[in-house]
């Protein structure tokens, strides 16, 4: 029998955190038939501490890397919230990234691996997805990343 997504987080060291409730008039999920669309998370630890600032200006790329994977943990928190057990997960689809930065900053793709290759050491294959990365001029209360998800759930 393969691993669970749990045992792999725990292997990890991975402690996934409770999600906080949506500031605005929005649902942190949305399931229509098999696919679960998760709301942006951004950079924001298990203990409230938002990653915040821009790539480029102040943060390197490391730490922009390190705000993505804050992002994919947010995700994967929101997904067992919507599901119950991780291991419905079938498929991440798509991962949509945004990076609060520079105007010349150009390294959006290595800021957004953090996220995806936390991905795909917790999921395996069915980690592996569509993607985008793109910089913007701010994101809310200054957080250095945030991304979004399409799942694909059983």
């Amino acid at each position: 029998m393969s691993q669970s997504v749990e045992q792999k987080l725990a292997e990890l060291g991975i402690t996934l955190p409770t999600p906080t409730a949506p500031l605005a008039d929005y649902v942190p999920s949305v399931r229509t038939g098999n696919l679960l669309f998760i709301s942006g998370q951004v950079s924001i630890d298990g203990a409230g501490k938002l990653s915040t600032g821009k790539l480029g200006a102040g943060l390197d790329v490391d730490a922009g890397r390190a705000a993505a994977r804050l992002c994919g943990i947010n995700l994967i928190a929101q997904m067992k919230v919507a599901l119950g057990d991780l291991d419905k997960v079938v498929r991440i689809v798509k991962l949509v990234g945004f990076v609060n930065s520079a105007p010349d900053f150009v390294d959006h793709p290595k800021v957004i691996n953090g996220c995806s290759d936390l991905f795909v050491e917790v999921f395996g294959d069915k980690g592996r997805h569509a993607r985008s990365a793109v910089g913007i001029a701010a994101l809310p209360f200054d957080a250095a990343v945030e991304v979004e998800a399409i799942v694909e759930v059983a």
